[in-house]
């Protein structure tokens, strides 16, 4: 994606997480702010990108990847406000499973199990990240308190993964390996969502047993 988009690499990235973190949840997000982080750890300082009057630093990108984290789930608030109950109802086909109403159960037992704190630790967890803001639109909680604590996280997700692929970014293994490195990340990502499905796994059966025979 970012060599592809060439000098709007910058400004396409900020549109992946924007809508990633409002509506879109299988857009990549972990990986794609690893991935900017490496390609400025790799690339000249000298290169600019259209509408920027000053070469893409490491700090700007991390700036501006942040206000569109920041800025997709405020959308992502605003869409759970206003059409979230329309939006997430059973409904068969690609759809019915991209909008399925049990993420939106999912993510507010998140909520109530974490409070505050789920705000921020759901930006580490992929759909979960992007349902979160949704659900806490149709949840109808205090805005004041919701953009406290979804900016926290969003500066924490946003300038720590992009730091950290610049850093390791200069590691001569991770940058001739980074299609690896990418892979690994996802399905780092995903490893709450699988452990948590095995945990209710081991809940059914356990249940099942216990049930009284005749």
């Amino acid at each position: 994606i970012i060599q592809s988009l060439g000098n709007w690499a910058l400004w396409g990235c900020m549109f992946i997480i924007f809508i990633e973190c409002s509506i879109f949840p299988i857009l990549p997000g972990d990986s794609l702010l690893f991935a900017v982080g490496m390609f400025i750890a790799m690339t000249p300082p000298s290169i600019t990108f259209p509408g920027l009057s000053q070469p893409v630093t490491l700090a700007l990108s991390c700036l501006l990847l942040t206000i569109a984290a920041i800025l997709g789930n405020v959308a992502g608030y605003y869409v759970g406000h206003w059409v979230g109950p329309k939006l997430f109802k059973p409904r068969e086909g690609f759809w019915g499973k991209i909008f399925d109403p049990k993420y939106v159960s999912k993510t507010h037992d998140f909520m109530e199990r974490y409070g505050n704190r789920a705000l921020i630790l759901a930006r580490f967890v992929p759909f979960v990240r992007t349902f979160i803001t949704i659900v806490a639109g149709i949840a109808g909680m205090p805005f004041k308190r919701f953009i406290t604590y979804t900016a926290i996280g969003g500066v924490i997700w946003a300038v720590g993964l992009t730091l950290l692929g610049y850093f390791l970014g200069t590691i001569e293994f991770i940058g001739k390996n980074l299609d690896a490195v990418l892979i690994a990340i996802v399905l780092v990502s995903v490893l709450p969502m699988v452990f948590e499905f095995l945990n209710e796994r081991r809940k059914a059966k356990a249940a099942q047993q216990s049930l009284p025979t005749e």
